[in-house]
């Protein structure tokens, strides 16, 4: 056994709110239409956060739109990012503390791959 399939054994705590945060982001995402969503738990992982959810625009104006309704839904529940990058690009972070966002155009997504750089975090969610 490695070290790493040993730290995945131990099974970190998430709050709920994460796991029901990182849920609803991937509903909202899903709603708007977006591409391949993927909701990863992180927490095993890494301290930076216990959830991603990464998906796909169709265009660079498709994930400006994704990203701009992720962050509206969630202000109208009171929750807002702690930080975001690339809101004018073709690709978004959005940073709600114990859930990070990626939205990508196509291209960005193979490009960067994060999928492939965190392949043994679990996938809670994939809508196709």
């Amino acid at each position: 056994m490695t070290n790493l399939e040993g730290e995945l054994e131990q099974r970190v705590d998430i709050p709920a709110d994460a796991a029901e945060l990182a849920h609803r982001i991937v509903e909202i995402a899903s709603d708007k239409k977006a591409n391949d969503i993927v909701m990863l738990r992180m927490a095993e992982l890494t301290t930076m956060a216990d959830f991603f959810v990464i998906c796909s625009g169709r265009s660079d104006r498709q994930v400006r739109a994704l990203s701009s309704a992720i962050v509206d839904e969630l202000r109208d529940l009171g929750i807002r990012p702690l930080g975001s990058e690339g809101r004018e690009s073709s690709w978004v972070l959005l940073d709600f503390g114990t859930v990070i966002v990626h939205v990508f155009a196509p291209e960005e997504r193979e490009f960067y791959g994060l999928e492939r750089l965190w392949a043994n975090a679990p996938q809670v969610v994939r809508i196709v």
